[in-house]
């Protein structure tokens, strides 16, 4: 009987803002990716994500190409999205022109300048389905 609560409130709901959860616009999500970029015929395509350190103190941006699987490492000075952009487009840069096709993401925060980053490169973005492994 002790463990139970007593006289306590009980915990609150959590709830996200719809702008969270809705800043990805319709014609840039992975359903509307052209089918050669998901059959991997042709090499240039990437698929793009973050991995933080301990306490979001350092991360390092990941691109894999999806043909031939390789993979680029971007260094990060900081976790936020214009350190995602300066990243990036650091590493993207040094690749050939012919295997900048386009890029996939998942819906981090990171990459809310994602506008930008199409600009500067010339390529085409795509976002994954939240949740999507």
């Amino acid at each position: 009987m002790e463990a139970l609560r007593q006289h306590k409130p009980t915990r609150g709901l959590r709830r996200t803002t719809a702008a969270k959860r809705t800043w990805v616009p319709e014609e840039l999500r992975i359903v509307h990716r052209p089918e050669e970029v998901t059959q991997r015929l042709i090499p240039g395509h990437w698929e793009g994500d973050l991995i933080k350190g301990a306490f979001n103190r350092s991360c390092v941006g990941t691109l894999v190409e999806r043909k031939t699987r390789f993979v680029v490492l971007c260094k990060m000075d900081g976790c936020t999205a214009e350190n995602a952009l300066e990243g990036f487009t650091r590493q993207m840069k040094k690749l050939p022109h012919c295997l900048l096709g386009s890029l996939t993401y998942d819906r981090g925060t990171e990459m809310t300048c994602y506008p930008e980053l199409m600009k500067r490169l010339n390529i085409d973005l795509w976002f994954a389905d939240p949740h999507a492994p």
